[in-house]
């Protein structure tokens, strides 16, 4: 039995970490998964837990988390007609598999190539959301055929090697496609899901050592279950604080927080 009061702490930090997460969600518009990976990666290792499969934890305790909230956020976006189900329909089965080839990759790597992987693509997301520009295009219309047989399979695969969903890139490279920015939101929600789903089926049976207490496969229960409920409270507060101040400051000062955390995260993994 794990001790009390590591069981206490454990609890308190990721009680924090789903509200900070929730109140980011709702102001920012950004997946939980960019703040969550290394969250847990530094909360379980504060903890003591610090085993060769611990950045496989986090991100597929990130990915089930994601799978409740893109599913709530897809129904609620649905009711306002904003999810674009076409793209959705014929992207979503490349995804999935992208996904499910990413979950293998990443049960193969160590903790520390994960790391620098995460700490390389969380630069380069970073780097987008403070110097991209909304008039940006690459074409007209969303790719299919080859390109989209090609590209679909990569979102689904980079996102599971983060532990994110389907906004970090899937918002940027529709809207790179001509797509209204509030539509091409609502779709990623759905490729959210499909990344996640496929990714936790296959974390759920990876064998995993010296994981934090109650974890089932890579999965954390305790750092799901409060995370989760945690952004369902805390999410409505973020979306009030959106609509009462500017937010694209603030995009700006999160996209050097994000970028600042993968450095970090790099500099960890390359023993710096």
């Amino acid at each position: 039995m794990p001790d009390p009061m590591l069981l206490i702490t454990m609890v308190l930090m990721l009680a924090v970490i789903g509200a900070f997460a929730g109140v980011l969600a709702g102001l920012l518009g950004v997946g939980g998964g960019i703040v969550l990976v290394p969250a847990f990666f530094y909360a379980f290792g504060a903890l003591g837990f610090s085993g060769p499969n611990l950045m496989q934890v986090c991100l597929a305790t990130s990915l089930a988390t994601i799978i409740v909230t893109s599913a709530r956020s897809v129904l609620s976006h649905n009711k306002k007609g904003a999810v674009n189900w076409d793209v959705l329909k014929s992207w979503g089965p490349y995804i999935a598999a992208g996904a499910a080839v990413g979950v293998v990759t990443a049960s193969a790597l160590k903790s520390t190539t994960l790391q620098m992987i995460f700490g390389v693509l969380g630069i380069v997301v970073g780097l987008y959301m403070a110097f991209g520009k909304s008039e940006w295009r690459l074409g007209d219309g969303m790719p299919v055929g080859l390109r989209r047989a090609v590209m679909a399979p990569i979102v689904g695969f980079l996102s599971v090697l983060m532990g994110i969903g389907g906004g970090s890139f899937g918002v940027p490279l529709m809207t790179l496609y001509n797509m209204p920015i509030h539509k091409a939101v609502a779709t990623a929600a759905g490729f959210g899901m499909t990344i996640a789903v496929p990714s936790v089926i296959g974390f759920l049976i990876l064998p995993v050592k010296a994981a934090p207490p109650f974890s089932l496969g890579a999965v954390n229960l305790p750092a799901f279950f409060l995370v989760i409920s945690m952004t369902l409270m805390t999410a409505p507060l973020g979306a009030k604080l959106a609509h009462a101040m500017d937010p694209k400051p603030l995009k700006r000062v999160f996209a050097i927080f994000i970028t600042l955390v993968a450095l970090n995260m790099l500099r960890k993994a390359l023993g710096w």
